[in-house]
């Protein structure tokens, strides 16, 4: 520590360089901060689901739909406690910029499926009973202010009505939470009464995008996906089954490859950044040789020099990665924000592996001038040569 006040000096021994390779830092522990929260986010997605659900889709894709007449069958497969179906909707509210994620479904089959939703009794009922109407997670209601009573205007980039409209009204007659802060925090989502949907689309009745298959025992879970596809094997509606997990993984990587892309961007701009700062650092050891030799004069031995610049590429890297980081916190939940209330968040994983980052990066920018000013001859460096 007694050190420290040294290496600051010499770290604002030229302070415009400073500043500018300051920003140079900031932006881009900034832009790692983000991407990773984002990462995080697609991967703790398909990890906070229940580990008793698996999702049956059409074995070609999830956008062709399966029969309503294959719910029967999969219920009769032992081991299966409960099976609920659903549609993507493909709804906007007022704005083509209100865009968040509503499902039709049958309102008893989705709440046995997913006990982590809570959602009052009188709520439920409504829900069940209501041929129009519509329940809101608690952070969808809180940003647009939706209420149980209020008729909500969606209009489908997907479905039309028998009358050929885009226009569908809703009736929003509960508001649900989620069991915790990981289910609460992904409440930003309305699930519509799947029957009045059904009956009034213009095509494509009897079927549902997906079915949920909760599973008594989640370690028998591969085996009964595998009894669900083999059913519908050489069948028109052939099927394929996978845990909740995987199912919402491959969604994700429908836009590709989240952590390839994160990893890119993230490789090419550190390179950047390690050739600005390093050439930065060299610099730096070149017009202070002088000062490292009279340091030698006064004492300093080869290791506590090669120490003392190696401690200024870490402070380099620590100042500019944190103030980073700490821009980015602010960053992810701004993004959070516009996604429509998505858990965009800087995590203490991300932090981790920022302060990892930090201390390679230091070590890479620092170790070349470190290794010239231990190497530095007294004689030399006071003669100028």
């Amino acid at each position: 520590m007694r050190y420290l006040p040294l290496v600051w000096a010499s770290l604002f021994h030229k302070k415009t360089r400073l500043i500018l390779t300051l920003l140079s830092l900031i932006m881009a522990f900034m832009l790692f901060g983000l991407l990773q929260a984002v990462n995080v986010l697609f991967n703790s997605g398909a990890d906070f689901v229940g580990a008793n659900r698996l999702i049956t889709q059409a074995k070609v894709s999830f956008t062709q739909p399966l029969p309503l007449s294959l719910l029967p069958r999969i219920e009769s497969i032992p081991g299966v406690a409960r099976v609920a179906y659903s549609q993507f909707f493909g709804g906007i509210y007022q704005d083509e910029r209100n865009f968040f994620a509503q499902f039709a479904v049958d309102p008893d089959r989705l709440l046995d499926s997913y006990p982590e939703w809570k959602l009052p009794p009188d709520q439920r009922e409504a829900f069940v009973r209501t041929k129009t109407g519509a329940i809101v997670g608690r952070k969808l209601a809180e940003k647009f202010g939706f209420k149980i009573g209020d008729k909500v205007p969606l209009k489908s980039f997907i479905f039309t009505t028998k009358d050929g409209s885009r226009a569908w009204e809703w009736d929003v007659v509960g508001i649900f939470d989620g069991q915790d802060d990981d289910w609460q925090g992904r409440s930003s989502l309305m699930y519509l009464n799947f029957g009045y949907f059904d009956e009034n689309r213009q095509f494509g009745q009897g079927g549902a995008g997906v079915y949920i298959v909760r599973v008594a025992d989640p370690n028998q879970s591969e085996a009964i996906a595998k009894a669900i596809d083999t059913q519908f094997e050489n069948s028109p509606d052939e099927t394929k089954t996978q845990t909740e997990k995987d199912w919402n993984l491959g969604f994700a990587r429908q836009i590709g490859d989240i952590g390839l892309i994160v990893t890119a961007i993230l490789g090419a701009v550190f390179f950047t950044i390690l050739l600005v700062t390093g050439n930065t650092m060299s610099q730096a050891v070149r017009e202070r040789i002088p000062e490292f030799a009279v340091l030698k004069t006064l004492g300093f031995s080869d290791g506590k020099v090669t120490a003392l610049v190696l401690a200024e590429a870490l402070a380099l890297c620590l100042l500019g990665g944190v103030i980073g980081m700490v821009l980015a916190m602010g960053a992810a939940k701004g993004l959070g924000a516009v996604l429509g209330g998505a858990p965009v968040a800087v995590q203490g994983k991300v932090w981790i592996e920022a302060l990892v980052t930090m201390l390679l990066l230091a070590f890479a920018i620092g170790i070349f001038p470190a290794l010239r000013a231990r190497r530095l001859q007294i004689v030399d460096a006071l003669a100028g040569r």
